[in-house]
């Protein structure tokens, strides 16, 4: 039986490792982190799953939150005016409706899962004296996670990474008891509130501000994402240290920049004292396959290769993407597995020191 590891446990690294365990491979997961840890700590991610993210999901039997989770059947896009302009507004239906679960629970349960499956769960760090480690062990090691050294692993791809510091000064908010969006013009009457969105807000020269309704380990729940320019009047995180002092800057911004998202916020208040987040990153794409001091080669999937712009907010559902077509995915097989048959596109595989070109068929991959 063909051994992979995977190193890594957020929605691209655990997904791999329940398709590719469903699949007959004997499969490694290395998180950071234990499910009690993940479920009780701070939350991670503003992930937003539209359909096609939601079908590998529940393909591999991994939604379990369907019944739950509160639908997002729209997206909504508001442009600020200011005196010379009205500003703009729109909204538009879906084609299937979106959910958003929080990476707490859904992780937490998927490590869970993958365990009783019969998956080698182990729970330890990682850097690059374990990664030759489970080359030496492994068919295949797959990196999925930029984090620290290992994110820095992989040589950056220049033609597509054309920033070289933060696009935005980021922060998340989890919170209970908003109120349903209304018009911008904070309209009333019935039918005013529309369908449940992605409620976007972009205010030029200032930055964007967006939420969505979700499932948080304490129930129903709404996240607030913060965007604002680096050295802007959104940029004004540093000195807020409590998640009460969090949750009192969200609102200080709204009522500052986006009043009618602000009327929908009078009387929320945080799911938990782990529900916020703060931090900036810079969007980057790298090298799909790194060379360790050994010269095993190893695969990065999802974060450690595309850091995604935080403008589109589409790290998760690259992250569904890269495992269904890396091969985790119970159905026909993807395009990166029939290229890793042979052929020079084979060595976008990644394979462990023992691998030379005569191992190419029997590439884990392949």
């Amino acid at each position: 039986m063909r051994r992979v590891a995977i190193v890594g446990a957020g929605q691209s690294g655990t997904q791999l490792a329940h398709g590719l365990l469903q699949r007959g491979y004997d499969v490694t997961l290395l998180s950071a982190h234990s499910a009690e840890e993940l479920l009780t700590g701070p939350v991670m991610s503003s992930q937003c799953m539209f359909e096609s993210a939601l079908q590998t999901e529940r393909a591999l039997g991994l939604d379990h939150w369907a019944d739950q989770c509160p639908p997002i059947e729209a997206v909504s896009f508001t442009l600020q005016g200011d005196a010379d302009s009205d500003g703009l507004h729109w909204i538009g239906r879906l084609d299937g409706v979106a959910q958003s679960v929080d990476q707490r629970m859904k992780i937490s349960r998927w490590l869970t899962d993958f365990a009783a499956a019969g998956g080698d769960l182990r729970i330890q760090a990682a850097g690059v004296p374990e990664l030759e480690e489970l080359a030496r062990t492994h068919d295949l090691v797959v990196v999925a996670t930029g984090k620290g050294d290992l994110g820095r692993i992989f040589a950056p791809d220049p033609r597509r990474s054309p920033y070289d510091r933060p696009q935005r000064a980021l922060a998340l908010t989890y919170v209970t008891g908003m109120a349903a969006a209304t018009t911008p013009d904070g309209a009333t009457a019935e039918g005013a509130t529309g369908p449940p969105a992605v409620a976007f807000s972009l205010l030029p020269g200032v930055g964007e501000y967006f939420t969505f309704p979700a499932l948080a380990p304490s129930g129903p729940c709404d996240i607030m994402v913060f965007e604002g320019l680096p050295g802007g009047p959104m940029d004004c995180w540093g000195d807020v240290r409590t998640p009460e002092e969090h949750l009192a800057r969200s609102l200080e911004i709204l009522r500052e920049h986006f009043p009618h998202e602000a009327a929908r916020c009078e009387d929320v208040a945080l799911t938990d004292g782990g529900g916020v987040l703060r931090g900036r990153l810079t969007p980057s794409v790298r090298r799909p396959v790194a060379t360790l001091p050994s010269g095993a080669r190893v695969l990065g999937l999802g974060d450690a290769v595309v850091l995604n712009d935080p403008i589109t907010g589409q790290g998760s559902n690259n992250a569904a993407r890269m495992v269904r077509e890396s091969g985790g995915f119970r159905g026909e097989a993807s395009a990166s597995m029939r290229i890793g048959r042979g052929g020079a596109a084979t060595s976008a595989c990644a394979r462990s020191a023992r691998c030379s070109g005569r191992d190419r068929p029997r590439c884990a991959m392949g």
